[in-house]
């Protein structure tokens, strides 16, 4: 896919290549919540799951919660960058202190104020938490996609929040069509 000046990857699904040389983004899906021709990147890797679930963070944030349910909700790697800030990519039905708008139907919140909304059960009806995020400079984005590096698929709350995370590779690579076992892992144009 040849991007343009006039292209936005804004609500688009990164999926990997299976040429992806890179360890923190080896078959993973990012979704990516805000894309400029000047600022370059940003979105949040949403199928690589941390060793510790939704429960052990409140714990560790001393927020506490009677949803055994909530408790067991993973938490996910949303990238290398700032691995020690939480995400929460949500429908949009509230906004709360630090909620950035993706879409009509979908926003990301990094403030404490969502994830004790969450724990009360007045949270978001859909959401995934992560952390870390991902980035890419000005232009980088574009030429790795340009290099083959990645796919761009339109961006789905079915895959988001509904799919399991170990089939969103392969899932949100659907949406277009293709089947990433078919795809050589060698990097290379048609």
């Amino acid at each position: 896919m040849v991007m343009d000046k006039a292209s936005n990857l804004k609500n688009q699904f990164l999926i990997a290549m299976p040429c992806m040389n890179d360890p923190n983004f080896d078959h993973t899906v990012t979704l990516i919540c805000q894309q400029s021709h000047t600022m370059g990147a940003f979105g949040i890797t949403i199928n690589r799951p941390a060793d510790f679930n939704l429960g052990d963070l409140f714990e560790q944030l001393n927020i506490s919660t009677n949803s055994t349910n909530l408790a067991e909700i993973p938490v996910f790697l949303g990238g290398p960058v700032q691995p020690e800030q939480g995400f929460v990519v949500h429908d949009t039905k509230k906004v709360w202190e630090s909620t950035l708008s993706i879409t009509d139907e979908l926003a990301l919140t990094s403030s404490r104020d969502i994830l004790t909304d969450i724990a009360k059960g007045e949270g978001p009806e859909h959401f995934l938490l992560a952390l870390g995020c991902a980035g890419w400079s000005s232009g980088q984005l574009e030429k790795e996609i340009q290099e083959n590096i990645w796919l761009t698929s339109p961006a789905t709350q079915e895959i988001l929040f509904e799919t399991p995370y170990k089939k969103r590779w392969h899932g949100a690579a659907n949406i277009l069509g293709i089947d990433l076992n078919l795809l050589s892992n060698i990097a290379g144009h048609a």
